[in-house]
């Protein structure tokens, strides 16, 4: 297995170098209907690839969080109240964007009585009136855990269920200390049982520190919970006050943990350091389809 490529000075390697360009007017579009996405809230670094290609995830419920992940480049602040015009907003705007899969996330609302899962629920069902042909995929926060929450999600029943484990559990305390690792690996298994038809799906970071026997266990324990589609990325440094790049993994692990986990039994997995959970989520959905 090659070597870690360390950077200590934060210059990028040459395999995550990425254009930044909007070739389809999509940024426009979005503040046109006044909606948000993760790509531009968490600074993703595919927002030109996507973008040129007419494709977004929707954040809904504001672009404050409750929650101050180390990783993370969403504001933490005190939320704004919900805005109801939203989920029709959300469904406007992935109609003139063309959309066909529609990837829907939010930030963390503890202050929420249910977590912001009726919006989610809100917003699936508007997508699905307003556009008929898209496939839609969830990535949501963990709700507490809460079963009800997740259930309530679930009922406008989406095509994907995504929720993200993002790190192992050593490394939890130092970049999701509001979350819990066993609490999100029940949230997963928890979507399975109340939908067992529906995809499951979760992610990863890594360069944050992590030992490659942790991912493989964080692998092992994702196939436990029945999941179903898995996502491998590289953590990159959204602003100087979040958690730093321990280590920049060569393209070549990132293709050895694709082998292992499909080896494993995921059904789909995206392993490279641009991965990113919803980056060709359609295409991984639409692939995954064509197999059954």
């Amino acid at each position: 297995m090659p070597e870690l490529v360390t950077f200590t000075d934060m210059r990028h390697p040459e395999w995550i170098k990425v254009k930044t360009t909007d070739t389809h007017g999509t940024r426009k579009i979005l503040r046109d209907y006044g909606v948000s996405t993760v790509c531009e809230e968490a600074r993703c670094p595919n927002q030109g690839k996507c973008f040129s290609s007419s494709t977004a995830t929707f954040m809904i419920l504001g672009d404050r969080c409750t929650r101050n992940c180390s990783f993370c480049a969403v504001e933490s602040d005190k939320p704004l109240s919900v805005d109801p015009d939203e989920p029709e907003r959300i469904a406007d705007a992935s109609l003139q964007l063309g959309l066909t899969y529609v990837v829907i996330t939010s930030v963390s609302r503890d202050d929420l009585f249910d977590g912001g899962a009726g919006h989610f629920a809100e917003t699936i069902s508007a997508v699905r009136s307003k556009n008929k042909a898209a496939k839609i995929e969830v990535l949501t926060p963990d709700f507490k855990g809460d079963s009800e929450d997740i259930g309530v999600v679930l009922s406008a029943r989406p095509d994907v269920f995504n929720h993200n484990i993002e790190t192992v559990p050593r490394l939890y305390s130092r970049v999701r200390p509001q979350a819990d690792y066993q609490t999100s690996l029940d949230v997963l298994k928890r979507a399975r049982e109340i939908c067992p038809e529906i995809t499951t799906k979760s992610g990863i970071m890594l360069g944050l520190g992590e030992r490659e026997q942790e991912v493989l266990d964080v692998m092992k324990d994702l196939r436990q919970a029945d999941c179903d589609f898995l996502t491998i990325g590289q953590y990159l440094q959204p602003r100087r006050s979040n958690i730093p790049v321990s280590d920049y993994i060569h393209p070549d692990i990132f293709e050895k943990y694709r082998g292992t986990g499909l080896a494993m039994g995921f059904k789909a997995v995206a392993s490279s350091p641009l991965t990113r959970s919803s980056m060709h989520a359609g295409e991984m959905f639409y692939k995954n389809e064509k197999l059954k």
